[in-house]
């Protein structure tokens, strides 16, 4: 790793830029795990891969590819298909830096199973020579066939051996009934509201449950409704023609700022009730609008060349994923100036429990996300040159592996660091979870 390096400086870097009183909530997440550390900590390790060697081919990166960000999701013709789904750091750049956070991640997820070293150690072999070999697929496809290319459940189904099976059905019944009805129940309640309440009438009442501080209606997260309404009208502008009909059927009746995640805590989240004219139940959306700032890269890579940043992010995932979210947009507080990138909120999105898999379980999801990561790398970038690279032999999965290893190492120390400023008050943390 690199001299001088200062993990817990580029977090507090970080915080200057976010919701104070949020921060140590995102200090405590990432502090219950190694795997938690890393999940917040994309700039730490985009700082670290700044010093390490490319081969020159440059795609569209993830820029945050642990393994916990592969799962489900439902495309605009209501199918189910398999794909990266966290794009907040996307941007151009070295494929090889996707391949390493995604290969650390898994080495430190092996660690937390209480794998050994040679176990955890064949687990990412196995899923470098998935991308290694999907990616040599997708060199001898045409181009429209890459494009093309989209993996839906019959194929996840298809991945996984007979034992495992009965598990990933589950999880994609469950997937599936990740949808608005089940958001709504959720988050919602009828009781007299307090906030937003010419808006709320318009509804007979129904609004988002209070949690403070992980969900909190807006006006007392400091933002004044006519803000949230012109920011969304904003976004109105950044959907196609035929999204914006269907979009109008609806109109906002609440808005809540909500804390998601590990890394995204401190950034502001807003999620957005809305309801259709009938006012039936199974009538409603709930649209989460993400805070978007420059990808955590951008000190070690190019500028975007997208702007907005909410824009940036969009284009990523279009590019990435092919068929995506049917409301994926942008728009820009226009007092403020914040930046957001709108999607729904569930819409089927559901990832495996990577806690309960055993060796073989857990070797055939990260061959999968492998290959999602192949799929996302082909569409972008240059299969034929990056296969080349690649190789037939494993020298490349064992290099990565060797690489995941010291890197999980590097992790975990810093997982401690943090853990120690938590504990000795030089970062703040937070009892709420």
């Amino acid at each position: 790793m690199p001299e001088g390096r200062d993990p817990l400086g580029i977090l507090q870097a970080q915080a200057a830029t976010r919701v104070a009183s949020l921060i140590g909530i995102r200090h405590s997440r990432m502090a219950v795990s190694p795997f938690a550390f890393l999940r917040g900590a994309a700039a730490v390790m985009a700082a670290d891969l700044a010093s390490t060697p490319v081969t020159g081919p440059q795609v569209q990166l993830c820029g945050d590819a642990h393994i916990r960000n592969f799962g489900t999701f439902a495309t605009p013709d209501r199918n189910l298909t398999f794909s990266i789904n966290d794009f907040d750091e996307t941007l151009p750049g070295p494929w090889e830096w996707d391949v390493k956070r995604f290969a650390a991640s898994l080495h430190v997820v092996a660690l937390q199973h209480g794998f050994d070293a040679p176990t955890c150690r064949a687990l990412v072999v196995a899923a470098m020579r998935s991308y290694r070999e999907r990616m040599a697929w997708y060199a001898r496809m045409s181009a429209l066939q890459v494009w093309h290319d989209l993996k839906g459940v019959d194929d996840l189904l298809g991945h996984y051996t007979a034992d495992a099976r009965s598990q990933v059905r589950r999880d994609i019944a469950k997937a599936e009934r990740r949808e608005h009805p089940r958001a709504v129940a959720k988050l919602t309640t009828t009781a007299e509201a307090s906030f937003g309440a010419a808006l709320v009438r318009r509804n007979g009442g129904l609004r988002f449950r209070e949690d403070p501080p992980i969900q909190v209606h807006i006006e007392s997260a400091g933002v004044e409704m006519t803000e949230a309404l012109d920011t969304f009208e904003s976004y109105r502008a950044s959907v196609p023609d035929d999204k914006r009909v269907l979009l109008d059927r609806y109109h906002v009746v609440d808005v809540c700022r909500r804390v998601v995640g590990v890394g995204s805590v401190g950034m502001q989240v807003w999620i957005y009730l809305l309801q259709a004219p009938s006012r039936r139940a199974d009538d409603r959306l709930v649209l989460q609008v993400k805070q978007a700032q420059a990808s955590a890269l951008e000190p070690y890579l190019r500028p975007s060349p997208v702007d907005p940043a909410g824009r940036r992010v969009v284009m990523g995932q279009r590019l990435t994923q092919g068929p995506t979210d049917t409301f994926l947009g942008w728009c820009q507080a226009p007092r403020s100036g914040l930046q957001f990138y709108v999607r729904q909120l569930w819409d089927r999105k559901g990832r495996s429990e990577l806690t309960t898999m055993n060796r073989r379980g857990l070797t055939e999801h990260a061959t999968l996300c492998a290959w999602a990561l192949a799929r996302a790398h082909a569409r972008s970038g240059d299969a034929t040159m990056i296969s080349g690279y690649l190789g037939k032999s494993d020298v490349f999965d064992r290099a990565i592996a060797t690489f995941a290893e010291r890197y999980a190492a590097c992790t975990i120390s810093d997982h401690q660091a943090l853990v120690r400023a938590i504990a000795d008050g030089q970062l703040p943390g937070s009892d709420v979870s």
